[in-house]
């Protein structure tokens, strides 16, 4: 990619919607490629790595501690794919500004794609599994329905919130650079404290309504309904959740609008 290319991305009457999300698909393209260059499976690996978890999983809790959860597999595998997504692309997202200092440096380079750039490559291996989860769940006894319309708003709704938490930890450890490693530790935590490999309904009573303020949790029970009952699931959560999102995404956006005027200096 030339530098004109990056250089015109941005003019003194602000940004190019079309030619941002031009770049943004070149920089996702770049980065997919380096991240399996001269590897033998290549994009394989995004599948390959849930996989792998979820046949631990499913073997552990199943065979060795059974939870009695119906259709487990595919419940774990809504759980892992998802949650792969969103702790990947946050995490990824805390080093992309670092991880870059000949763009930031750019003239006219817009750097606010950085942390989205995360998102959307990560977003690229949860789509490559997709289909694999789909034809698993109908193998597996789903209900598959018209209601599977509704992962797309619900998969809208995750990408909007992966992005209102990279945007503010990308901003965060350019100045702290502990940041992304204490973003490591609590998803490391929340991994566990998400209903990824459980059901929420072994939670107890009294910690449950705590649980689903998890925003993660409202999502997973979401992919849930879809993939495994063929329902809609409750449309009043995920709303919250997007509003929320939403708000959190624009106050982060701007911080990290005024913030990157010193990045350059600062890296």
């Amino acid at each position: 990619m030339s530098d004109t290319r990056h250089s015109s991305v941005t003019h003194r009457d602000g940004i190019d919607p079309l030619q941002v999300a031009d770049l943004l698909w070149e920089l996702t393209l770049r980065d997919l490629r380096i991240r399996y260059k001269r590897s033998s499976l290549g994009l394989l690996w995004a599948l390959l790595n849930p996989l792998a978890q979820i046949v631990i999983f499913s073997f552990l809790f199943v065979h060795v501690m059974p939870l009695g959860v119906e259709h487990y597999t595919t419940f774990v595998f809504c759980g892992v794919l998802s949650w792969s997504w969103f702790s990947t692309a946050v995490i990824g997202a805390a080093g992309s500004v670092i991880a870059n200092p000949e763009l930031v440096k750019r003239p006219g380079f817009p750097v606010g794609v950085l942390p989205v750039l995360s998102v959307t490559s990560n977003a690229v291996h949860f789509l490559i599994a997709l289909p694999v989860l789909l034809v698993w769940a109908a193998f597996d006894g789903g209900r598959l329905s018209v209601s599977l319309l509704g992962l797309v708003p619900l998969i809208a709704v995750q990408f909007l919130l992966s992005l209102a938490c990279a945007v503010p930890v990308a901003r965060l450890n350019v100045r702290f650079r502990d940041t992304q490693h204490l973003v490591a530790v609590i998803f490391m935590a929340a991994f566990y404290l998400t209903p990824i490999f459980y059901s929420a309904d072994r939670v107890p009573g009294a910690l449950r309504s705590v649980y689903m303020l998890n925003p993660m949790a409202i999502l997973l029970d979401g992919y849930r309904k879809i993939l495994i009952y063929g329902e809609w699931p409750d449309a009043g959560p995920i709303i919250v959740v997007a509003a929320i999102a939403a708000v959190l995404l624009a106050w982060s956006y701007r911080s990290f609008t005024r913030a990157s005027m010193r990045f350059a200096e600062e890296l």
